[in-house]
């Protein structure tokens, strides 16, 4: 269900940004006069150029009503909003004075805007006088912004994105950025055609979709990716690529990062023995580094999500600060954020270990400086709980109330199950959040209905420190509110009404520039004070702009760091000395597998927002384990089984095997996203051991231990349904929205005593106008019906002893259909289309709802060999180009090269 706001006229777009990954593209939104939502690029916005990703295309999809949390509740009850903000601000008042300050805690996002994160940071650290307030960036960014306050002593981000068009050589480590990042991949891939002496190294251990553009894949032992740069530091050497006047004037610590890289990485023949790798793609790859000084290393979370993150950060800016190739177009380590506002929340200080404005909470000249701007009672005088330790004292009882907003840590935390065992037994749980239902929301004492995109005003800050307007072309639904609003009640009713005086996001945005620039003397590059005095009309044209935004640089800055003055105390910069550690986590005889866990290409986070997408669900509908065939076969699982993958704390998850030689043998991938909304039990959250980097407190979701095993049913099915259905005997499900429909996946091991009877219960009944039809083979055990309501297709349900299920898209198709044929009925409880009619298959092209059998049929019979060549013909790739490596695999597979 969409909805518009009346007041806008409908002939125009709304610039603003897209909700999702780290690029931070531009978007155009416009909302017609029935209030139908679509979204097109900016072509005026730096990021993207007028690119969309699947996700970004299909944004208009997620503007729904369905499943909002509308109003304010407490304990199930709809409140008014006085009631609610009271209560939140009484309880916490009353907790406080009698446990201190650290006995609340609030736990926040890179959803937010900037502005929303500000005040919930300043009413915590500044008024509370606690620094328990951590994000759920430190799942994904907190170990970036260690290494680089290690090497630069500031949490710097030294290029931006045309150094990726500028670059000779582009080296991606762990980053499979084709699907979670595809802009820039789309972005890089244009480069290369246009400059083909480009070269590009894919450093992961998964054969990605973003290896299809590399020129060199190094399949990485996982965890041994310091190994690796520690040796191309000695290499560097060797080789005589020292720029030695740079490292003389502007760094220290070189000698002693360069002793530790031999004794861990001497030589070409030690760095692949340990990371498994052959010694010619090493030399290869040294020595392509070594030659080429328009270098960008690119890295994700394949490197920030370890327990020794941070470290690995370090070896990779070793090696760029030997050569000196930071702050010079073309060149330098880029991190690419994993959230749109990551990088805003590191602004203001909304990790639990920084103060605002790239300020720290250990210096007390900081610390007093900044409660002399915000004229506070008190400030934090020490680094709050980060993420995991902040749940771990919720399960030990240390603090008795928590607000989460705009997050959903039951699902992407480490041991996750331990997570909301926490908040069940936690005295207050409080949720801001858009969806009424998720896993966490459903634990909220008290729940907070927050706007979401297409509603919040404010600001982000993307990848390449670009700050741009996200702007709201919808009215907020039933009671909702901006995040930065509910926080500012909730101060006030603490009795801080005169320090957060906000009636607008702007006045918000003033003060965050002001306090960057207050006594600011070039010792910290975050400074936008030149925006300290913007007026609401300069706030609401404001175009995309980078940081630094000083007086002396009034239109931004794109690149850091060239005049190699650091924000250390000599203005040098750090080599780190490293010495690799194996992750935690080492196999064993009963739990042989390294778990490693990350995106999927048309899905966000938790599937709160894209979940409710039907073209984005049509890719992937349910979760699923990447194997490599001789693990399968040696753990007798067969390709597209449901499988049982177990932890050594016991937990389990089921999810479908999938068979890749892409994967290498002992390793499994799981995908992040699923959670109780979406399937019975694929949480692969609750998996993960919570096992951090010591100095960043990121978890290491790439290298968990498990073991794995067939999961058997009694029976296996489908079922796509206009109505949810009331599943009972399905020990296995998952779901997926479909364009007016549910798809479901199911398998049980219980029976029910009547097929017939059962799914007539299951599916409801919606009147005397339904007409079933139906088949039912009890010696072999295949029930297969269908219900069909005035000529139009309502439901159908197809249950086997086996997998050997017949395909599903042919009968999706008919949900699209406002009657079905005489011909569609009487073939539809055998799956399959009559002769008249084509099934095109999975859902391969998002964007244009292009399926995988119309592309390969397409292919031979065009005699088709490049994506370029399908896209003339079928669109397929010329939108977001994030399907284009799999129609790659597609031409290699028909062509054979």
């Amino acid at each position: 269900m969409s909805y518009s706001n009346p007041s806008k006229p409908k002939n125009l777009f709304t610039k603003t940004t897209c909700p999702y990954c780290g690029v931070g593209c531009g978007v155009l939104a416009h909302t017609d006069d029935y209030g139908v939502v679509t979204v097109t690029g900016d072509t005026e916005h730096p990021a993207n150029l007028g690119r969309l990703c699947s996700k970004g295309t299909a944004l208009g999809e997620t503007v729904y009503l369905d499943e909002r949390l509308l109003y304010p509740e407490i304990l199930g009850e709809q409140v008014s909003w006085e009631q609610a903000l009271a209560t939140v601000a009484g309880r916490f008042s009353k907790i406080i004075a009698a446990h201190g300050a650290d006995a609340v805690a609030l736990y926040v996002s890179g959803q937010l805007l900037t502005e929303d994160y500000y005040v919930a940071n300043k009413l915590m650290k500044g008024f509370v006088g606690s620094s328990n307030i951590d994000t759920n960036s430190r799942l994904c960014m907190s170990s970036v912004v260690a290494g680089y306050k290690r090497a630069f002593g500031e949490d710097i981000v030294p290029g931006c994105y045309e150094d990726l068009e500028r670059a000779k050589l582009i080296v991606l480590v762990g980053s499979n950025t084709a699907w979670c990042h595809p802009v820039l991949y789309q972005r890089i891939v244009d480069t290369k055609n246009n400059n083909p002496d480009l070269q590009i190294v894919n450093i992961d251990p998964r054969k990605t979709q973003t290896s299809s553009v590399a020129d060199l894949h190094l399949a990485i032992r996982p965890g041994t990716d310091s190994v690796l740069f520690n040796g191309l530091l000695v290499w560097l050497e060797t080789a005589g690529e020292h720029n030695a006047m740079y490292t003389r004037n502007f760094t220290r610590g070189m000698q002693a990062a360069l002793d530790s890289a031999k004794n861990s990485a001497a030589s070409i023949e030690i760095v692949a023995e340990k990371c498994g790798l052959p010694a010619n793609d090493v030399e290869a790859f040294f020595r392509l580094f070594a030659r080429t000084e328009r270098t960008v290393t690119a890295f994700s979370q394949g490197i920030n999500q370890s327990s020794s993150g941070v470290d690995k950060i370090n070896s990779i800016i070793n090696c760029h600060l030997y050569t000196g190739r930071i702050g010079r177009p073309g060149m330098g380590p880029f991190s690419l954020t994993g959230q749109p506002n990551a990088m805003g929340g590191r602004e203001v200080g909304g990790l639990a270990n920084q103060l605002a404005a790239h300020m720290e909470i250990h210096n007390e000249t900081h610390r007093q400086r900044v409660k002399r701007f915000w004229n506070s009672p008190v400030i934090a005088k020490t680094e709050g709980l980060k993420a995991v330790d902040l749940f771990n004292a919720i399960d030990e009882g240390k603090i008795k109330a928590v607000w989460i907003i705009a997050s959903n840590p039951i699902v992407s935390l480490p041991e996750a199950d331990k997570v909301r065992s926490a908040l069940e037994k936690c005295e207050l749980v409080i949720v801001s959040d858009c969806v009424r239902e998720t896993d966490t929301v459903k634990l909220a004492h008290i729940r907070l209905p927050a706007t979401t995109w297409g509603e919040k005003d404010g600001t982000i800050t993307n990848s390449e420190r670009c700050i741009s307007r996200q702007r709201s072309f919808l009215q907020p639904p039933g009671l909702a509110k901006p995040d930065w609003w509910i926080v500012t009640e909730v101060a006030r009713k603490m009795g801080f009404t005169d320090a957060f005086p906000y009636t607008s996001p702007v006045e918000i945005f003033r003060e965050h520039a002001r306090l960057s620039g207050f006594e600011n003397e070039n010792e910290r590059l975050f400074n936008i004070d030149a925006l300290a005095d913007i007026t609401s009309s300069q706030y609401n044209a404001l175009t995309p702009i980078q940081w630094p935004v000083t007086r002396q640089s009034p239109n931004g800055t794109a690149r850091l760091l060239s005049a190699a003055r650091f924000s250390t105390t000599d203005k040098k910069a750090n080599f780190i000395a490293i010495e690799p550690r194996l992750p935690a986590n080492a196999c064993s005889t009963d739990y042989p597998f390294i778990l490693n866990t990350g995106r999927v290409r048309d899905q966000w986070h938790t599937m709160t927002r894209t979940g409710m997408s039907p073209r984005l669900s049509a890719h992937t509908i349910e979760s699923y384990v990447e194997i490599h065939p001789d693990d399968a076969h040696r753990h007798a699982i067969n390709d597209f089984e449901i499988v049982e993958i177990t932890n050594t704390l016991g937990k389990s998850i089921y999810v479908r095997a999938q068979f890749s030689d892409k994967q290498q043998p002992g390793s499994i991938f799981v995908p992040i996203h699923w959670n109780q909304q979406f399937s019975s039990q694929a949480r692969v959250g609750s998996l993960i051991k919570a096992v951090l980097d010591p100095i960043s407190g990121q978890p290491e979701f790439k290298h968990s231990v498990a073991k794995i095993r067939p999961w058997h049913a009694n029976w296996y099915g489908f079922l796509i349904s206009r109505h949810k259905p009331a599943l009972k005997y399905a020990s296995y499900w998952a779901r997926s929205r479909g364009k007016g429909f549910w798809r479901y996946e199911v398998a049980g091991q219980v029976n029910p005593e009547d097929w017939s009877e059962h799914a007539r219960t299951l599916l409801g009944r919606v009147g005397e106008q339904e007409n079933w039809i139906e088949f039912y083979d009890k010696a072999r055990f295949h029930y297969r019906a269908a219900r069909i309501v005035n000529d139009r297709l309502d439901a159908c349900i197809f249950i086997y002893p086996s997998n050997a299920l017949p395909p599903r898209d042919w009968l999706i198709s008919l949900f699209q259909k406002g009657t079905i044929t005489p011909e569609e009925r009487a073939s539809l409880l055998t799956g399959t289309p009559p002769a008249d009619q084509q099934d095109y298959g999975r859902i391969v092209c998002a964007c244009f709802n292009i399926g995988e059998k119309l592309i390969t049929q397409t292919i031979r019979a065009n005699s088709l060999r490049t994506t370029d060549e399908i896209g003339q013909i079928l669109k397929a790739g010329t939108n977001c180009g994030s399907c284009k490596p799999e129609l790659s695999e597609y031409l290699k597979t028909i062509w054979g090269h």
